[in-house]
């Protein structure tokens, strides 16, 4: 992919599922990749396991959870490399457990899940872009969620900070466009990382996929593959796009997932 070459890209909680496949493919490109993580460790056995593909990763240091990492990251990312031309906010959490609907989920969970999932955009992008303006211009690219987009019958503290990253990116790109600061969001469906394939009971697995047109799981590397078109200069024009990654999730009728069951069930009664 043209126009990540020598690009210096931080990546947050970045040492599995779709983060670390967004670092793999953006150094697979040719970019300096700098991975945003909690536990160093484990961090600098990946980028050395790949630096023998060729493959510049470096592990600095961020915890979500403690403010003073934010920007102990930022200026260390910018310290190594020289300048910031990517940031990908990866980081997100939820709880599923205690996130339910309005009057069943706990408050302090709701707000909770705002604070870091909103928050986290909201510092890191604070601190990069300045660095951006300072150099001619940069990339940022936020990992939302569909459930940003299409309201559910639970978790909707998540939903709700997922919306507010979709927000966000938006009033960045606006304004920050006439510095060539761009921003933009992806909202992956359900992807088959190792944690959603663990704690989802296959029961789930296939209600929800009976209402994904494409009838299957996204995988990390196909949001990698968008995130990286996005970070590129081959996207030197897009700006303030919210990118439904989903498998055409949210397209049908009300029907469709009815009409779709009916159709998996008869092919696989022949």
């Amino acid at each position: 992919m043209n126009g990540l070459e020598n690009k210096a890209a931080l990546v947050t909680s970045a040492t599995k599922g779709i983060g670390l496949a967004c670092a793999l493919k953006l150094a697979e490109n040719g970019a300096d990749v700098y991975l945003g993580v909690r536990r160093m460790e484990a961090a600098q056995e990946i980028c050395d396991r790949y630096r023998k593909e060729g493959f510049r990763m470096t592990p600095v240091y961020f915890d979500a959870t403690k403010r003073d990492s934010y920007s102990s990251m930022v200026e260390d990312t910018v310290l190594k490399a020289g300048r910031l031309d990517i940031l990908v906010n990866n980081f997100g959490m939820g709880k599923p457990a205690e996130d339910l609907d309005l009057v069943r989920g706990k408050e302090e969970a709701f707000f909770e899940i705002l604070e870091m999932n909103l928050g986290s955009v909201y510092r890191i992008s604070k601190l990069a872009v300045p660095h951006m303006i300072r150099q001619g211009g940069g990339s940022i690219v936020n990992i939302s969620s569909i459930g940003g987009a299409i309201p559910d019958v639970t978790r909707i503290g998540y939903g709700v900070s997922k919306a507010a990253v979709n927000n966000i990116t938006k009033q960045i790109a606006l304004q920050y466009a006439q510095s060539n600061v761009r921003c933009n969001a992806v909202l992956p469906g359900l992807t088959a990382t190792d944690a959603a394939l663990k704690n989802m009971p296959e029961s789930f697995i296939r209600s929800f996929l009976s209402h994904v047109p494409l009838k299957r799981m996204a995988t990390p590397e196909d949001i990698a593959g968008a995130v990286a078109y996005l970070a590129s200069d081959e996207a030197s024009y897009v700006t303030g796009n919210i990118l439904y990654l989903a498998g055409g999730y949210g397209l049908g009728t009300p029907q469709y997932a009815e009409m779709a069951g009916r159709a998996a069930q008869s092919e696989a009664a022949e």
